[in-house]
């Protein structure tokens, strides 16, 4: 019985330093890919269409107006889906993408479980959009923006629209301003939500990390 007891914690022992190991393999690969340019020869134009990328730490979005350059979100995320419709009176919507369970249970770091992490990670097509309706935020701590030509911000709502799936909304938010929809995609370790961000800046043509898993490896860029 003592063999098998030191026989198990020696297997356990060597579980949690591959699993170290792989964890530090892919944070090194995430700040890597973070560091390439895409889009190396973007120049951010003096005058355009003006959006916002956000970050809470976990989740990275983006921030559009309601209605820019031909772009009008407001008949594909109405306002009857809130909990409280006044809220789709702002001007601006806020849209992250993610997989649905780690997205609505991971709010904040609080939030945050490890069996969450490792169920999201290995892959999940049950993904979500996150759209919440809000005033143009101030730049600071968690935001920058960006000003995008007017092809520029059309090619990223062409983006965005062609994430959103054919499920409508799915879920209520976290409060009265905002809701998830059904979306394409599959999440994983490799395609986390910050990648999102990145795939959709990056279609947009703005400079910013080739792979973009972390938000450190969005928001370092602006």
């Amino acid at each position: 019985m003592n063999e098998i007891f030191r026989w198990m914690a020696r297997s356990a022992r060597r579980a949690g330093i591959a699993l170290l190991l792989l964890v530090g393999i892919y944070a090194t690969a995430g700040m890597i890919g973070g560091s390439i340019p895409a889009n190396a020869s973007w120049v951010q134009p003096t005058g355009g269409v003006r959006i916002f990328v956000e970050d809470n730490g976990i989740h990275t979005g983006i921030v559009m107006p309601v209605s820019a350059a031909g772009v009008e979100w407001r008949g594909v995320f109405p306002a009857s889906d809130l909990a409280d419709p006044r809220y789709a009176g702002f001007d601006h919507i806020a849209v992250g993408w993610g997989d649905r369970a780690f997205y609505v249970e991971t709010p904040t770091w609080r939030d945050l479980s490890l069996v969450t992490v490792m169920r999201a990670a290995v892959g999940s097509s049950r993904t979500v959009l996150h759209v919440e309706h809000v005033p143009a935020p101030s730049v600071g701590l968690g935001v920058r923006e960006i000003v995008l030509t007017p092809e520029q911000y059309r090619r990223l709502a062409a983006f965005v629209r062609d994430t959103i799936g054919p499920g409508g909304k799915v879920a209520s938010g976290y409060g009265p301003d905002d809701a998830f929809y059904d979306a394409r995609g599959t999440y994983s370790a490799i395609v986390t939500c910050n990648e999102w961000t990145g795939r959709a800046l990056r279609h947009a043509g703005v400079r910013v990390g080739a792979w973009t898993p972390f938000p450190v490896t969005v928001m370092g860029w602006f």
